[in-house]
């Protein structure tokens, strides 16, 4: 089902029958364009389900750098493609989805008419170069699919992709100068020497292979491609946009510029020429590889071996069908349908997958390593993920999530630091963002009996990171039982960070009858409560002097001693243990009025100003839901004697932060995380504490839905007196039997069943 982007995104929804029909087309529900105005946008379409390429058009070329500063609007163009944007610069192979930094955006294709112009040009002056004005009616963003008119060049672009291949369709009008560009400069948080080496071949007059090694986020980041065209190009061409080197060696004796098969250099663009007919289609395959052009090669003849456009979509988009049919929901309102598939698409497109075919993929070592008996997957973004997405795949995802699993155990075997995965992609760590959030996803997976790997190797892999002492504070936070903020900012939230990571290792290690390890990490999950200042009743940054720092404002977000949040949001970061926090802060009749105010008082412009990651977008009084760490904070409720704020607080949030538009989020999606929350809550549960096998009950927000289990199981979810008006829950009963606490146990799902919820207008 084709519809214009603004037709699909901004129209009224119908209103549709409550029940879905077996076999209906889900895919029309997930759009691709949904995002943040300031944050950039998820990218539009061609890609399959975790796939390894992820293409889609980038709308400018914003630099890293400007002035030798940080330049902050790149900060918009993390995904490449920003919805305001009226040109498109080309189409690139890797992106990230909704992540707060980035990397990325390989192998960038144009397609052109005219006079050769291998320069980009400027947005308010496109005809200087080969980008190309575009409009939002000629253009159609759906999973695995994408297209767009270049208006400049009079050409229809049509994207599709299989998982290490991405498919182009150019429709050309009658021209004797018509071009096709790869860029090899381009990326996205680009700066003039993020390019290392790249290396081109022209291997016959349709075939172009080659790889490019850049410098970013990802420290040594190699990639390789096979380009194939469906027809010769009559000549073609180079130019190196480096500066000149001292030492050239002897090639000057040849014309590199014009049909030389041979390019090596930091800043390459090609062009390949073409004479076509009006309507005449060029398609293109580039397939990428990790490993070497002989496996890209390798990729591309085993997934695309023909030219068949339509197929390629249609096999994409049943993927797609595939993987969105784990969860059927039903809701008499469109809105819910496309608020529900479209999370379920973000939480669907990473991590990504990351080796070839025959299963060889480059480990953090820089060596070519062979993944036996799980698949490898790469863009770990654990600091957000670890909260709900991984959460969620060990409900509707259990295999991936263990090959996941193996990935960050390959990872530490290959780590010459021995440690797991803080933030890793593309064979490196990157260090972003703190604690070792490996750690809850792993414990998460034991704790909920989905762990066919080793789980004792795994464990042992988790205590070895966290005694660590050179790492971020650890070895102070094991000498006073806190990060002090004299010696490592955002002090309280490591300290936080730890402590819960420690309770996981303490939960899978009495699951694995570890009692030793047991014991150490019970005790270091206490260190909570050595930040926790009785007097102000706020989480506070400690000096390695033991005292509290003096100079402390509870609402700024910047150099109070947590990152990307406040001390009334990390405050309330006990995830592990909320009921002792909850008496630490004076029990219900204090707790309730505090977490009461944290959603009612308003946090001023001035106290996230200088936080890119945090937005009024995203936030509800002092409530930062554009950001993690306060996405348990709703569900304390649970805690208390008014549970019944738990569900009022979710369904205030569900509107307010999700819409299926191309401003929709309330931050960044943080490579799922946030689509996860929104699923698990539309559902009626949210995992508060992963390494826990219970789920926090709140308040479901569709009529029902279905969750269809690896094991052959469903476990269905039904509604009763479901409306806008009742967001309580009256009662809610598991296969008949009332439920008397407001949680539910991961048994209980995977065993399969029906849980049914009753709603009514008042608590």
């Amino acid at each position: 089902m084709k519809l214009p982007l603004l037709a699909a995104l901004l129209a009224a929804f119908p209103t549709l029958a409550q029940t879905p029909k077996p076999g209906e087309n889900l895919v029309q529900y997930a759009h691709p364009i949904v995002g943040t105005q300031r944050m950039g946008h998820t990218f539009p379409g061609a890609t399959v389900p975790f796939g390894m390429v992820q293409l889609s058009p980038d709308t400018d070329t914003i630099s890293y750098e400007l002035n030798g500063k940080y330049n902050p609007k790149v900060y918009e163009y993390c995904a490449g493609y920003q919805y305001e944007d009226k040109t498109i610069v080309g189409f690139s192979h890797t992106h990230f989805s909704g992540t707060g930094h980035s990397d990325l955006g390989d192998f960038l294709i144009m397609p052109t008419t005219g006079p050769l112009q291998l320069n980009p040009g400027t947005a308010d002056k496109p005809q200087s170069g080969f980008r190309s004005t575009f409009s939002h009616k000629n253009e159609v963003a759906e999973p695995a699919y994408y297209r767009v008119k270049l208006d400049d060049h009079n050409i229809l672009a049509e994207l599709t992709a299989t998982n290490r291949v991405g498919m182009h369709q150019y429709t050309f009008p009658k021209a004797d100068d018509a071009h096709i560009i790869l860029d090899l400069t381009a990326g996205i948080y680009n700066y003039p020497d993020k390019n290392v080496w790249t290396f081109v071949r022209v291997e016959n007059d349709s075939l172009v292979t080659g790889y490019r090694q850049t410098h970013g986020w990802a420290r040594t980041r190699t990639e390789y491609f096979a380009l194939q065209f469906s027809k010769p190009f009559r000549q073609y061409g180079a130019r190196n946009y480096a500066k000149k080197q001292a030492y050239r060696g002897f090639w000057g004796r040849f014309d590199q510029a014009h049909n030389f098969p041979e390019q090596a250099g930091e800043q390459l663009r090609l062009y390949f020429d073409f004479k076509t007919e009006a309507g005449e289609k060029i398609k293109l395959k580039m397939a990428l590889s990790s490993v070497s052009t002989e496996g890209a090669l390798r990729n591309l003849r085993a997934e695309l071996p023909g030219w068949n456009f339509e197929q390629v979509k249609r096999q994409g988009q049943e993927q797609w069908q595939q993987e969105l049919s784990k969860v059927t929901i039903q809701s008499p309102k469109r809105v819910d349908k496309d608020n529900f598939y479209t999370a379920l698409y973000h939480a669907f497109l990473s991590p990504t997958t990351y080796q070839d075919v025959d299963g060889q993929y480059r480990g953090l070592d820089q060596n070519i390593h062979k993944a036996e008996g799980f698949t490898n997957y790469t863009t770990f973004s654990l600091w957000d993920t670890y909260r709900a997405l991984h959460p969620l795949f060990n409900v509707v995802q259990p295999k991936r999530n263990a090959d996941m699993i193996q990935s960050m155990l390959a990872h530490y075997q290959q780590s010459a630091e021995h440690m797991l995965p803080v933030w890793s992609h593309y064979a490196n760590e990157n260090w972003c963002m703190i604690g070792y959030h490996s750690v809850p996803v792993i414990a998460d997976a034991i704790i909920k009996g989905n762990a066919p790997f080793d789980a004792n190797k795994a464990l042992d892999a988790c205590v070895t990171t966290a005694r660590q002492q050179w790492y971020d504070g650890i070895g102070d936070y094991l000498r006073l039982g806190y990060v002090p903020e004299d010696k490592s900012g955002s002090s309280v939230s490591k300290t936080l960070e730890y402590a819960y990571d420690d309770w996981c290792i303490a939960q899978a290690a009495k699951k694995l009858g570890r009692p030793d390890i047991e014991q150490e990490f019970s005790k270091r999950a206490q260190n909570w409560q050595n930040v926790y200042d009785q007097r102000i009743g706020f989480m506070r940054p400690r000096l390695s002097d033991g005292s509290f720092r003096k100079e402390f404002d509870v609402l700024s977000t910047h150099n109070q001693g947590f990152i990307e949040g406040n001390a009334w949001n990390y405050s309330l970061y006990v995830p592990q243990d909320p009921a002792a926090l909850i008496a630490k802060m004076g029990g219900n009749a204090r707790f309730v009025p505090h977490l009461d105010s944290l959603f009612t008082m308003h946090l001023p412009d001035k106290f996230f100003a200088e936080t890119e990651d945090i937005t009024r977008d995203g936030i509800i009084g002092n409530y930062v839901h554009g950001n993690e760490p306060a996405h348990h904070a709703a569900y304390l409720y649970n805690w208390t004697n008014q549970p019944w704020k738990t569900q009022q607080r979710v369904r205030m949030i569900l509107p307010k932060m999700y819409r299926p538009t191309p401003d929709g989020l309330g931050g960044n999606d943080d490579c799922g995380q946030m689509s996860a929350w929104y699923i698990f809550s539309a559902l009626g549960f949210y995992p508060v504490a992963p390494g826990s096998p219970e789920y926090a009950l709140g308040s479901p927000a569709i009529h029902g839905a279905t969750l269809r289990l690896s094991t052959g199981k469903t476990f269905r979810i039904t509604v009763k007196n479901q409306s806008d008006k009742n967001v309580y829950v009256k009662e809610a009963r598991l296969n008949g039997q009332k439920l008397t606490r407001p949680f539910l146990n991961h048994q209980d799902i995977v065993n399969g069943g029906e849980l049914v919820f009753t709603m009514a207008a008042r608590p």
